[in-house]
């Protein structure tokens, strides 16, 4: 009867919308995860896009799994800044990488890959170098009122980590799930020669069969699989309708690839990013490469010297584009994601590294234009003075 209590206890305690909880996920909290992927709600996984403002826009970066599609600016090729941003994280990671380009030698587009910005410690270090070589008195005492305030903040952050978990210090030094990239400055050799990176030419090519063996055999090589996570595997494909491919024009050949793509990197422990020039296909399949989409985005060029757009938005001597992003993917849910703004202003800051920031309105200038002092006064004065009751 005790027993029999007990599991009526139990029954009575679980709702009927309640799931119970496997002993085997595929996505484990308590199995260790490979460098650069982080654990999300309902057993997603995520890697970086190589930009952290897009990784928080997007609810933790690039789910595992899916097919990321962006569409091209036929104006400026504002779509490498992402490319390269998601293949130079990658990199940084140690993940394997198969790259795409319409060009005749891919491997060269690989010098192109920005290297990550020094850590604000690294720039402090040079910052104190560069002072101390400097022999101006006037200079001294900032910088020894700087050295005193980086010691004693030094010394609040050690003591916080001596009072912290110990897994806390391992967690540190760990290596940073995204990174600034610098795009002025190219990416070390030695880590382009040291990781596994296939590159493909579709220059010519009169089908995608070679195009999707390849990338058939570097999936199978990123299988995912119950109770942990393997080194998660990269898909990059540079404008895959471009007219000088040598299957342009064969759109239901490219539907299929799309599809088999997404179905191949559906079970495994990858992500493909493709970008694709969509004024070049018919109205009708662009929008069936839209839904095969799970991530979808899309990326404009601002006009130079816009006067319209510069009164209208803040910053706007920083834009260089628009981000906009139509559709989030989503894992284990049926609750469609929403986002807080769909449309993102894309911004160099200090001209080297990638920021997206929501659009903001400029302020109404009230003192000036022509008809400020008409509208704008509730005295019998003509003249435009503050409002006088």
């Amino acid at each position: 009867m005790a027993a029999a209590a007990g599991v009526g206890g139990q029954a009575l305690g679980r709702s009927s919308f309640s799931r119970a909880a496997s002993s085997k996920t595929a996505y484990s909290s308590s199995s260790p995860t490979a460098s650069g992927i982080k654990l999300g709600p309902n057993g997603a996984a995520f890697v970086s896009s190589g930009i952290p403002d897009l990784d928080s826009i997007l609810g933790g970066g690039f789910l595992l799994g899916s097919v990321v599609m962006v569409m091209e600016d036929s104006d400026a090729p504002h779509h490498l800044l992402l490319l390269r941003a998601f293949m130079a994280q990658g990199i940084v990671h140690k993940q394997p990488l198969l790259f795409a380009g319409p060009m005749k030698e891919p491997r060269m587009f690989l010098g192109a890959l920005p290297a990550p910005v020094a850590s604000s410690k690294e720039d402090a270090r040079q910052r104190t170098v560069t002072g101390s070589s400097d022999g101006r008195a006037s200079d001294e005492g900032l910088r020894i009122a700087w050295q005193y305030r980086k010691y004693f903040g030094d010394e609040r952050t050690s003591s916080a980590e001596h009072r912290a978990d110990p897994c806390s210090a391992v967690a540190n030094n760990k290596q940073e799930f995204s990174n600034d990239f610098d795009l002025r400055k190219p990416l070390e050799r030695h880590l382009l020669n040291a990781q596994h990176i296939e590159c493909v030419s579709t220059q010519d090519a009169d089908t995608l069969s070679d195009l999707q063996d390849h990338c058939s055999t570097f999936i199978s090589r990123h299988p995912r699989k119950d109770g942990g996570n393997l080194n998660a595997g990269r898909i990059a494909i540079q404008s895959l309708c471009a007219p000088q491919c040598g299957y342009f024009g064969k759109d239901w050949d490219m539907v299929s690839f799309i599809r088999s793509l997404k179905a191949m990197v559906r079970t495994s422990n990858a992500v493909a990013v493709i970008t694709f020039p969509y004024t070049v296909l018919s109205d009708s399949f662009c929008k069936r490469w839209q839904h095969l989409a799970d991530t979808l985005m899309s990326i404009k060029a601002i006009p130079d010297e816009d006067k319209d757009l510069a009164k209208l938005l803040t910053g706007y001597q920083d834009m260089v584009g628009f981000l906009h992003v139509h559709k989030v993917a989503q894992t284990n849910s049926q609750v469609p994601v929403i986002l807080e703004a769909s449309t993102f202003s894309l911004k160099l800051r200090k001209r080297r590294s990638l920021v997206l920031e929501r659009l903001n309105q400029a302020p109404v200038d009230g003192s000036s234009g022509p008809s400020s002092g008409a509208s704008g006064s509730c005295s019998s004065s003509a003249q435009g003075s503050q409002l006088d009751f």
